[in-house]
């Protein structure tokens, strides 16, 4: 697609910025108050450049580096169209991920962090290419690299691994530790398609979560506003990675 064909998209359904709005790296929180503290909280003169459906997309300064800020939503078909319409029509490079998970892993404990380097998948995202087999949805390496560095400089509990990207919040066959018994660290919602889009488009993506829930250690999970506000040592190490 030629750079005159990108911008005739251009707002799209789902953005009403401009061309140039977003910086080359965008951190895509789930929550769009999650994405409102980040900018308001870590952004030098953040601007306000998407609002659509209250999904707060913001452009500002990080150390002297212009990086954006923009909420996905909940699940795969929502960061599938709002990563697809950044990389593909407004030159976004790199998307990182900061989101919240539940984990399954018993050395995993709330606000410990998962670098999603691979993303196990029951939904069917990846249908839509018509390969002949299985799709293996995978992390950038250079981001993921990076970003295990900057957990050890930060003294940051942390693990790489895959995570489980579920169509389900509400699961009635309570399948999670299915996964979990092939090493899968976590699920979460959005990774799988966040990567697809990533292939498909010769981008960047890194899926960075905190964990929120333990399906072993429940004593420890989190509240709706603890999940907003509090898991800053993730915002920074993607910031630092932006």
């Amino acid at each position: 697609m030629s750079k005159a064909e990108k911008h005739a998209n251009i707002p799209t359904p789902h953005i009403a910025a401009k061309y140039g709005d977003f910086a080359p790296t965008v951190l895509m929180p789930g929550d769009p108050l999650r994405s409102k503290f980040i900018a308001e909280h870590f952004l030098e003169d953040p601007l306000l450049v998407n609002n659509v459906r209250g999904v707060n997309g913001y452009t500002g300064t990080y150390k002297g580096k212009r990086v954006s800020v923009m909420a996905s939503g909940m699940g795969q078909p929502a960061i599938g169209i709002y990563s697809y319409e950044l990389f593909n029509f407004y030159g976004v490079e790199n998307i990182i991920r900061v989101g919240s998970c539940g984990s399954f892993d018993k050395d995993l404990h709330v606000r410990d962090i998962i670098l999603a380097q691979g993303a196990c998948t029951n939904g069917n995202y990846a249908k839509q290419y018509n390969l002949p087999g299985t799709f293996c949805p995978i992390a950038d390496f250079g981001l993921l690299k990076r970003a295990a560095e900057l957990c050890e400089e930060a003294g940051v509990h942390y693990k790489v691994g895959n995570i489980f990207s579920s169509d389900m919040f509400y699961d009635d066959a309570n399948s999670g530790m299915q996964w979990a018994k092939m090493g899968v660290l976590g699920v979460e919602m959005e990774s799988a398609a966040l990567y697809c889009n990533a292939a498909r488009a010769g981008k960047k993506a890194l899926c960075i979560c905190t964990v929120s829930d333990s399906f072993l250690h429940p004593e420890e999970n989190t509240t709706a506003e603890e999940r907003e506000t509090s898991f800053t040592a993730m915002m920074k190490i993607a910031l630092e990675l932006a």
